[in-house]
C-alpha cells in the first residue's frame, strides 16, 4: 500500500510544477511591473519663468537694493548642442540619475542647468547709496527714487549658469490603465512627482558700476522645489519625461566682481518646463 501511495503523491507533485512552469511561461511577469532595484538616467531641456526678485548690491562703496527687478532665461531651441558632446552643456539643460528603493520610490541627484538675465532698460526703484549716485554717470538716473538699467550701470545674469545641484525624493505609478492601455512592456505611462533640495552653484556674470565681472563658480545659496511628471516608457528600457518644476531659490553669496567684498543677494520663485529622453535599467 506504501508504493502506490508515494508513486500517487510524486505524480501529484510532478504535475503541479509543470502546471505552474507552463503558466509562467504563458504569463510572464512584466519587466516594467516592479521597479525595485532598478537606476535609471536621463538627460534633456528646459525652459524658465522667473518672479520678480529685489537684488541688493554691496560693496566698500555702495549698498543698494534694485526692487521689483525682472529677467528671463536664455533659450537655445531644438538645437544640435544639446546632444554635441563638446557642447552639451551649453544650452538649459537637465541630468539626472536615480535608483528605486521600493517599487514606487526611488532618490536621484541631478543638475537642473537653467540661465538666468536680467532685463537691461527695465525702470526700477531702489533704496540706499552708490559712489556716483547723482551724477548720472551710467544714463541711469531718473526722477524720484528710480534707475534706469542700462547695460553700462549694471549687467546681472546666471548664464553659465544659474546651477541648481540637487537631491530628489520621488514617486512613480503606472497610469496605463488609466488609457485602457494593457500591461505590456511595449509601451508604459507612468505619473512621477517628487520633492527636491539643493545648493545654487552659479557662474555670474555680472557688470556692475564700471567694475570687471567676476564670473567664476561659487556656491552662493540653496533651493528647495516640487515637480509633477508624466513618464512614457518604450521597450522597457528608454523613455520620454516630461515635467513641471518649480521652486524657491534663496542666494545670499553672490560674487559680482573680482574683489570679495563685492556681492548681491536675491531670492526669487521659478518655474521650469522640461522635458528628457532616458534610460532605465535594473542592476
Amino acid at each position: 500500500m506504501k508504493h502506490p501511495f508515494l508513486m500517487a503523491v510524486l505524480t501529484f507533485c510532478v504535475f503541479s510544477q509543470y502546471t505552474f512552469s507552463q503558466e509562467i511561461a504563458e504569463n510572464p511577469e512584466k519587466y516594467t511591473a516592479h521597479n525595485k532595484g532598478k537606476v535609471y538616467i536621463y538627460w534633456g531641456g528646459n525652459r524658465e519663468s522667473y518672479s520678480k526678485s529685489d537684488i541688493r548690491f554691496k560693496g566698500d562703496d555702495y549698498d543698494f537694493t534694485l526692487n521689483d527687478v525682472e529677467a528671463h532665461d536664455k533659450p537655445k531651441g531644438w538645437h544640435v548642442d544639446y546632444v554635441n558632446p563638446a557642447r552639451m552643456t551649453i544650452p538649459q539643460t537637465n541630468f539626472r540619475i536615480g535608483y528605486f528603493i521600493s517599487d514606487h520610490y526611488n532618490v536621484s541627484i541631478g543638475l537642473d542647468h537653467m540661465k538666468y538675465v536680467m532685463y537691461n532698460d527695465q525702470k526700477v526703484s531702489y533704496t540706499g547709496y552708490y559712489a556716483e549716485e547723482g551724477n548720472n554717470t551710467y544714463g541711469e538716473t531718473l526722477s524720484g527714487d528710480e534707475l534706469l538699467l542700462t547695460k553700462d550701470f549694471l549687467q546681472f545674469e546666471h548664464t553659465d549658469g544659474l546651477n541648481y545641484i540637487n537631491t530628489e525624493v520621488n514617486r512613480v505609478d503606472d497610469i496605463s490603465n488609466w488609457f485602457g492601455l494593457p500591461n505590456t512592456d511595449k509601451f508604459q505611462v507612468n505619473l512621477t512627482e517628487g520633492l527636491g533640495a539643493g545648493l545654487l552653484y552659479p557662474k555670474t556674470n555680472s557688470k556692475l558700476l564700471g567694475n570687471d565681472r567676476n564670473d567664476e563658480f561659487h556656491v552662493a545659496g540653496y533651493g528647495i522645489s516640487a515637480k509633477a511628471g508624466l513618464n512614457f516608457t518604450f521597450f522597457k528600457y528608454f523613455f520620454i519625461q516630461t515635467e513641471l518644476k518649480g521652486g524657491y531659490i534663496d542666494m545670499n553669496d553672490i560674487r559680482t566682481t573680482k574683489s570679495s567684498a563685492d556681492t548681491a543677494e536675491q531670492n526669487f520663485w521659478f518655474l521650469q518646463r522640461i522635458i528628457t529622453v532616458g534610460g532605465i535599467f535594473r542592476l
